[in-house]
């Protein structure tokens, strides 16, 4: 089969104006940004407000391995398969990062024949989102240092600037830096650091604000430092938040493009699921529901991270519920949550698969505990055998859960009927609201406590006394009553990558908060999770190249 990219490249795009042209857009509403993407209006969702609202269908995964499970292939897939049906869809994403573009997870556009395009302008530089918000991070950290030099006004305590750098890119060597050496004239000496950008707290403002006007007052109410007294002080004690709303303005606007098969998608914002809250913007999800009958998004990782952010911050600032869920997974992965060595993973084993559903089942119980309906998709691979397929179905029947068997990867959004009449079928199960892990007047320990017994299974919660320190100050300062956004690992359960399958009796330890208070969330950082990743010793990069006549090789 031919590569990601050699597909892409080959595909039939249609004009972005006739995409457009599928969702009833007027030439007011979209701003090309070449022959195949465009810009949304910021102000199209008030022009929509009359509209009822779409089902939307959430997709998210067991555990992710080194195997791959396919949840991005798996949401364009259904969205195309929808359409097939003749139900209008729309695909909502996160736009993908250059870090593991370049390093070693690879993009976020799907696969195979479910893909979105072009490729490869989205997983590089796609309309400058994520530039822009590189820019306004830095812009701030700027701010921040010229008001130390000219005097510090605000008495900002140069040890106690929590704000950091970001770049887009994975690079372990500026995660600890100094700032402002070689005299006077060179600014303020002190510590520093950089985050990936999709870590910032500016991606997380950007993705969660329901209009322009919220972006703002989000902006405004960031937490930069703390001054000599700790007290915090934030973006609009130091007079930027217009500023900052004017170098995301365009940013701030959802993004459109198409699948291989010209099904409309709108791609927006691009937070990390292990270190940020893993969704694509309110915005872009709530536009999706007003244009289609049927949106299909996901959430990073899985049902332990994404999607139980997506539930439990994403809804809440966006005010609106998912009508089902989706939940991907592969017979690969599963043996190797089973114990299956990685390279035996082509050899049939039932004992392993059999081992291995026990990280499925936490993932159903947690979307049960949502009081949300589901459907599982088993995302087939080459490998597979009859067998194991069947076994996987059987046990799904036997747990009540409605399956069905995913081949979007070759076969595009004709692999996917089944999954979306099942898919249809569900959206019309559920019944009352939905049931949050935690009520936001639980505190601060109390919300982790939740969230780590009800959705990773753990038993316990222990605080680094840096973190109970924190809890202390959190609760002065009045931030408690916002929901909890936990970094930690994806590979399992727990905040140890190791335990694989469904590991009991575990604690989680929280080693630091940190208050994100213009997202509107308390980061709990756990276990080694890095705000800023690494690269491999052999990146994804070495492999790409662009031939004398401009065509990209080696990307996927």
């Amino acid at each position: 089969m031919k590569t990601d990219i050699e597909i892409a490249l080959e595909a039939d795009m249609l004009p972005i104006g006739d995409i457009a042209s599928q969702l009833s857009l007027t030439a007011e509403d979209f701003e090309p940004y070449g022959h195949y993407k465009a810009k949304l209006s910021d102000n199209l969702l008030d022009k929509l407000s009359s509209r009822s609202e779409g089902k939307v269908i959430l997709t998210t995964s067991i555990n992710p391995t080194s195997a791959g499970e396919g949840k991005s292939t798996v949401t364009v897939g259904l969205g195309q398969a929808l359409n097939r049906l003749n139900k209008h869809a729309i695909i909502a994403l996160r736009e993908p990062s250059l870090g593991p573009t370049m390093g070693i997870k690879g993009g976020a556009a799907g696969g195979g024949y479910s893909q979105v395009v072009p490729m490869q302008e989205i997983n590089l530089h796609f309309t400058g989102d994520i530039h822009a918000i590189t820019t306004a991070n830095n812009a701030l950290s700027a701010f921040i240092d010229n008001h130390i030099h000219h005097g510090n006004e605000l008495q900002i305590d140069p040890r106690r600037v929590e704000w950091k750098r970001v770049l887009d890119i994975n690079d372990r060597a500026l995660r600890q830096v100094n700032v402002g050496l070689g005299g006077p004239a060179k600014g303020v000496p002190r510590e520093d650091g950089f985050n990936i950008t999709v870590a910032s707290e500016i991606m997380a403002v950007l993705c969660l604000a329901n209009d322009l006007q919220d972006l703002k007052a989000r902006l405004a109410r960031i937490v930069i430092g703390y001054t000599y007294d700790k007290e915090p002080v934030t973006v609009h004690q130091l007079g930027f938040e217009g500023a900052l709303t004017l170098l995301l303005k365009d940013a701030f606007k959802p993004n459109l493009v198409q699948t291989l098969e010209n099904t409309p998608a709108i791609i927006h914002g691009g937070p990390f699921a292990n270190i940020a809250h893993g969704c694509n913007s309110v915005m872009a999800t709530k536009i999706a529901a007003k244009l289609g009958d049927y949106v299909v998004t996901e959430a990073g990782f899985g049902a332990d991270l994404g999607a139980e952010k997506f539930l439990d911050i994403k809804t809440r600032a966006g005010y609106f519920e998912p009508d089902t869920v989706v939940i991907v997974a592969t017979i690969r992965a599963l043996k190797l949550h089973g114990g299956v060595n990685r390279n035996q993973l082509t050899k049939e084993d039932l004992d392993a698969l059999k081992q291995g559903m026990t990280n499925l089942k936490k993932h159903i119980e947690t979307i049960d505990q949502f009081n949300l309906p589901y459907v599982v998709a088993i995302n087939k691979f080459p490998t597979d055998t009859e067998e194991e397929i069947n076994f996987l179905k059987d046990w799904c029947k036997q747990e009540g859960a409605e399956v069905a068997l995913v081949d979007v990867f070759s076969q595009g959004g004709e692999g996917g009927i089944e999954l979306a009449q099942k898919v249809i079928e569900s959206c019309e199960k559920k019944t009352g609201a939905l049931s949050y892990t935690y009520d936001l007047d639980d505190s601060i320990e109390e919300k982790i406590y939740k969230i780590v017994t009800k959705v990773y299974g753990g038993e316990r919660v222990e605080f680094s006394s840096a973190a109970k320190k924190q809890l202390k100050q959190l609760e002065r300062e009045g931030h408690h009553k916002l929901p909890i956004c936990m970094a930690k690992t994806q590979y399992s359960l727990s905040d140890d990558p190791a335990l694989l399958g469904r590991p009991e009796g575990f604690t989680v330890t929280v080693r630091e908060l940190r208050a994100s208070v213009g997202a509107g969330f308390i980061v709990a950082l756990t276990g080694d999770v890095m705000t800023m990743p690494g690269l491999p010793k052999k990146p994804a990069a070495l492999n790409m190249d662009v031939t004398e006549d401009g065509v990209i090789t080696g990307l996927f």
